[in-house]
């Protein structure tokens, strides 16, 4: 499973007009989408991010590590499900285009990639913070997908691409930011 997962990724990323190609072509229901790739993500970014503070801090602090875990689990996940809700009614309002959670799931979790990767080595490595510039990507990776996968018309290209990539990057930053806000006990 971690492979599919992991070449996935690669294909996402380094590859995305035959990514979104092939996965256009694929049937593939919600639920192995989400069993089979988002959630395994989930568990190493947060898995990351646990290990990453036992092995950059100088002192074995097992609280500070799973608040750390705690809080990017949340900040990720939220934000892709509060990502994909967010799109699913722009998809509707904006682009008038029926509601498709379905669809609109596995194209923010296929579009996200590259973010979960940056969690994961960020976590482990966060003294490479520069790596975060490599996030507009996901421009990329939106407007390579917008087309093939979504069925957006080449004249609505650009406002879906700046959307859907707006969303997808900013409400895990976003849910990111008010935990740490709200929650002062996430804050180490």
């Amino acid at each position: 499973m971690f492979k599919e997962i992991f070449n996935r990724l690669i294909a996402v990323i380094f590859k995305p007009s035959e990514a979104w190609e092939a996965l256009s072509r694929k049937e593939e229901s919600s639920e192995t989408f989400l069993s089979r790739f988002v959630y395994p993500l989930f568990g190493l970014i947060a898995l990351s991010a646990f290990l990453g503070v036992l092995f950059t801090r100088k002192e074995f602090d097992f609280q500070i590590a799973l608040k750390s875990s705690i809080k990017i689990l949340v900040a990720s996940m939220g934000g892709f499900f509060l990502g994909a809700y967010l799109l699913n009614e722009l998809w509707r309002s904006v682009f008038k285009q029926p509601r498709d959670m379905k669809l609109i799931q596995r194209f923010v979790g296929y579009s996200s990639s590259l973010m979960f990767v940056l969690l994961i080595l960020l976590a482990l490595l966060p003294e490479f913070i520069f790596l975060w510039m490599f996030i507009l990507y996901t421009f990329y990776i939106v407007w390579m997908g917008a087309h093939p996968y979504m069925k957006v018309k080449e004249e609505e290209q650009m406002k879906f691409t700046i959307l859907a990539s707006v969303i997808i990057v900013g409400t895990p930053f976003l849910i990111d930011r008010l935990l740490f806000l709200l929650m002062p006990g996430l804050r180490f």
